[in-house]
């Protein structure tokens, strides 16, 4: 039980710093080096990412963001300057946990950037929800 704890921070910082290697190479050209938001290659600037959960009154939204980086929101909420990026979207799956006791397969990519977004926010996120 120990090994397994001590294990679990180093996988947490190994996917961080994942992560952040693929926000500075398919992000960052619009969001910004600092993620403080950019231009892009729109008529609108890209926002910063560094204040979403100050956005949402201190929440971190796991699976929303999951959602607009991997396209599924695109149904309810067309986002022609957000471009759905395969690298993000396809390859190795884990198992992530929804929330309500079920877990399902999803890129390994998409949750490490997610987790590196988290940890740029600033304001901390007070609460998450999944």
């Amino acid at each position: 039980m120990c090994a397994v704890t001590l294990a679990l921070p180093a996988i947490a910082e190994q996917t961080t710093l994942g992560g952040r290697d693929l926000f500075v190479r398919y992000c960052a050209r619009c969001h910004g080096d600092n993620a403080r938001g950019g231009q892009g290659n729109t008529t609108t600037a890209a926002p910063g990412m560094t204040k979403i959960a100050e956005r949402r009154g201190s929440v971190w939204p796991m699976l929303e963001i999951m959602s607009i980086i991997d396209g599924y929101t695109k149904a309810t909420e067309p986002r022609v300057e957000m471009p759905v990026i395969p690298e993000l979207t396809e390859g190795t799956q884990i198992e992530f946990d929804t929330g309500n006791g079920n877990s399902v397969a999803v890129p390994a990519s998409l949750v490490a950037i997610v987790n590196y977004l988290e940890s740029i926010q600033w304001p901390r996120p007070e609460r998450y929800v999944p």
